[in-house]
């Protein structure tokens, strides 16, 4: 009698680790949205208070990016999406 080997299960854990792991949502600066503005749109997004959304968007105008949240990606790719509709420069990078 053969023994049937089960399916291997390497795919589905793969793609489980890559949606699990941390994934961070970027702001990169652009010459056209005020600062007010991207202000804004963090703290409508986020649900951040002002002082946090400032700080975030001055990291975005000083170095040209900032990472604004981190953490699971069907989350994070809904949030650069967000950023998208409202016209600003976004991506979405695996966190480390």
């Amino acid at each position: 009698m053969m023994a049937v080997q089960a399916p291997s299960r390497k795919r589905q854990n793969q793609t489980t680790e890559e949606t699990a792991s941390p994934w961070q949502v970027v702001v990169l600066d652009d010459p056209v949205n005020l600062m007010a503005y991207v202000t804004r749109v963090i703290m409508r997004v986020f649900s951040y208070d002002q002082t946090r959304a400032e700080n975030l968007m001055m990291q975005v105008h000083q170095r040209g990016r900032a990472v604004v949240w981190s953490g699971g990606r069907e989350k994070a790719e809904m949030y650069v999406q967000q950023l998208h509709q409202a016209q600003l420069h976004a991506s979405l990078e695996r966190a480390g």
